[in-house]
């Protein structure tokens, strides 16, 4: 529900738990009063006390004799070069060469529902009573760049979104240096930054640290969003817990170079602001030309990170995921890579098929090596055309179908090998730069997806397999970060605009995918997780969450993935590493996808009755995993000995624990705590005759000493309500 008090001059959001509020200030500056848990009062004015000017800080010249600056005000919107010496929103340079800007309010409109943004990811409702959207329009009245400001708030989640149309209605060219989604000013600084760095196979690490005076953040300028980092942040309230305290959560919808900045300035007040990172970005807009921001999501939680997350959770699974595989169970499959790397050929896939159909698995994945003369990583990226001196993918996809199998491929549609075809037709579609030769790295280059001739060519290989054979699944990959970023179809002018057209050309491309093939169950990867973010969701259900399978490390991987993304959008296999037993490989893998990445012939007995096990409770615990919300019990960054998770269906009937010992520690008694369950509800555990109130297993917990007590051991619980 969105209110505006015509009287007050606020603007007043409201979702089932949170209020936030914005006020139009004299002199059309725009200001946010608040945002937290939700308020019945409107009027919040009096928060305008802490806006009286300080030494040195400019005033605005019509409000001087008031004190007021912008320099210590909560501006909505930050400008650059009019007195606001903090992190800026928004510069654009004029036909002056200066990028001073001034946005000031002009107009608003409300409506039910939730437009779309042509061109790039973002949530969606599916009927306008879901939502309800807030335009703000701001004028810069020198220039007449208008920016309009756009605002969802949903009406079953806690989550606002915002975004930004910019719209140059003035007679000269404009060029935007900085563009960002959103702006949040909170009156204190008694918060911890968390975010989530990591590398390839170390990806979404949790780090947590106070806010100090000056910058801090994270960002992305490798072209894509990162195994280094990703486009989450959190200010979690100092003391706040999994389980207690205020959170506010912080998502960008975006793939490409990004940033979430936090500044702590002299006050002492924090200001977050996100959206495209300003390195190597400028975007021209001429007279009448507009730019629209990614979307950023907002969540705040007064129940701790815990909280949080499943508003995120839900959100995305109800919001961001779409099509055919958002609700529908999602086959479990075997994917060849680590069985077999680049030595296959069509015999040997469909013995791999033979035998996972006994073990009870339904989707075999020909990974990289299939096409060209790719027989390694050297060559032929590009060229996305059968190996047939290697393939006979006709019999092997009706091998597999015939079996009762569905059969998926490989693709890396963004990258190109210099000992291609493609690349020796058309050198000019490699991302470079004048008179710098293109760095290789993996063996390889980035083609120039921000063209639409190369855009049709990849496109078109792709559906010359597509529609000559049955594919029910795609991997698509992206496996190197972009250097030399340029094109040889823009010029100097519109050279920094190259990164994020990239991304759009990414976007069009997996629309076009999604929009041709409604029923292909597509999955993103980048080296892993290199691309886990809310851009991709839109287009894929599911992300490979990272290459690393081994269990004990995956566990990091996944909890600190958990912050933001839900269990059904988390790729997670059981393969032959061999760190654990298969038991608690499976565990762990159970959280997500679920999958395997092995050879399934050179399994023994034992082995195979263990998987055929695993493939039951796949099924079994489905639905459970996939819709339940999800309590993080013990986190690896709290406790380096075990962890605990469960996953608690909405109408608190099931839940699902499962627990891992990391490192075995001695001790004499270890109750686990549940959360999320009904107090008053009494469960009994799964094979058991004990049957324990809810309200027990949550405040006193159930025993599990000697259930876990070796390095790498792990156990599931099963409780469901009774009477």
């Amino acid at each position: 529900m969105i209110l505006f008090d015509e009287a007050k001059q606020v603007f007043h959001l409201n979702t089932p738990g949170t209020s936030y509020v914005i006020g139009i200030h004299d002199e059309g500056l725009l200001l946010n009063l608040y945002y937290g848990k939700r308020l019945p009062d409107h009027d919040l004015w009096h928060l305008s006390r802490r806006m009286r000017c300080a030494s040195f800080s400019p005033c605005d010249p019509v409000l001087a004799p008031t004190g007021f600056s912008v320099d210590v005000a909560p501006m909505e919107y930050p400008t650059n070069g009019r007195g606001d010496f903090r992190v800026s929103a928004v510069a654009a340079k004029n036909r002056d060469g200066n990028t001073v800007t001034d946005l000031r309010y002009q107009s608003y409109r409300i409506f039910a529902g939730k437009p779309d943004l042509p061109g790039l990811p973002h949530l969606y409702v599916t009927n306008d009573a879901q939502c309800d959207t807030l335009e703000i329009t701001l004028c810069d009245p020198y220039t007449n760049l208008t920016a309009v400001l756009v605002y969802s708030v949903f009406k079953d989640c806690d989550v606002i979104t915002k975004y930004v149309r910019f719209v140059n209605h003035g007679t000269h060219p404009l060029k935007l240096c900085r563009a960002m989604s959103s702006c949040l000013d909170l009156p204190s600084m008694d918060y911890d930054l968390i975010t989530l760095y990591g590398r390839h196979v170390k990806e979404r690490q949790f780090v947590r640290r106070p806010l100090a005076h000056g910058l801090q953040g994270v960002r992305s300028v490798r072209g894509s969003s990162s195994h280094a980092q990703n486009p989450f942040a959190a200010l979690a309230q100092t003391g706040a817990t999994e389980t207690t305290g205020n959170v506010y959560g912080f998502n960008l919808v975006y793939s490409g170079n990004f940033e979430i900045t936090g500044e702590v300035d002299f006050g002492p007040t924090t200001r977050m602001v996100m959206g495209i990172c300003g390195t190597d970005f400028l975007w021209n807009l001429q007279p009448g030309e507009s730019f629209t921001t990614p979307e950023a999501v907002h969540v705040f939680s007064d129940r701790g990170l815990g909280g949080m997350s499943r508003i995120f959770h839900r959100a995305y699974s109800d919001h961001l995921i779409r099509g055919r595989w958002q609700y529908e169970k999602r086959p479990l499959l075997i994917n060849s890579w680590e069985a077999a790397y680049f030595d296959f050929d069509t015999d040997k896939l469909i013995a791999f098929a033979r035998q996972a159909k006994e073990l009870g698995i339904e989707l075999l994945v020909m990974d990289d090596g299939w096409f060209g003369k790719r027989n390694d990583d050297t060559t032929s990226l590009g060229d996305w055309f059968i190996n047939t001196d290697k393939l006979d993918l006709g019999r092997l996809v009706d091998a597999v179908h015939e079996l009762g199998l569905k059969f998926g491929i490989w693709f890396e549609p963004e990258m190109i090998s210099p000992d291609s075809d493609l690349y020796r037709a058309h050198p000019d579609w490699c991302v470079h730069v004048p008179g710098r030769v293109p760095s290789l790295a993996r063996q390889q280059y980035v083609i120039d997806v921000s063209r639409e001739d190369v855009r049709d060519n990849i496109f078109g290989q792709i559906r010359a397999i597509l529609d000559n054979y049955e594919i029910d699944y795609l991997k698509w990959d992206f496996n190197r970060n972009l250097s030399e970023a340029g094109s040889a179809l823009l010029d100097a002018d519109r050279a920094q605009e190259f990164f994020h057209r990239f991304v759009l050309g990414t976007y069009d491309l997996q629309n076009r995918l999604t929009n041709t093939y409604p029923d292909l169950l597509l999955e993103n990867c980048s080296g892993g997780g290199g691309r886990f973010d809310p851009g991709m969701l839109y287009y894929s259900p599911q992300i490979w969450t990272s290459d690393n399978t081994d269990p004990i490390e995956r566990l990091m991987i996944q909890f600190g993935t958990s912050l933001c993304y839900p269990a059904s959008t988390m790729g997670a296999h059981v393969s032959a590493c061999d760190r654990t037993g298969y038991e608690t490989k499976g565990n762990v893998a159970l959280w997500g996808t679920f999958g395997y990445e092995l050879d399934p012939c050179k399994l023994d007995e034992q082995t195979k009755a263990t998987v055929k096990q695993q493939v039951a409770e796949y099924h079994r615990y489905y639905d459970l995993i996939h819709t339940g919300d999800l309590y993080r019990l013990i986190c690896p960054w709290d406790n380096p000995f075990c962890c605990a998770w469960s996953f608690v269906s909405r109408d608190q009937n099931e839940t699902l624990v499962t627990l891992v010992c990391m490192r075995h520690e001695e001790q004499v008694l270890f109750h686990l705590k549940l959360q999320g369950l009904d107090p008053e509800k009494r469960y009994q555990l799964e094979g058991t005759d004990e049957i324990y109130s809810g309200a027990l297993l949550m405040y006193a917990g159930v025993d599990v000493s000697e259930r876990a007590d070796r390095d790498g051991d792990s156990l599931k619980l099963h409780f469901t309500a009774i009477g």
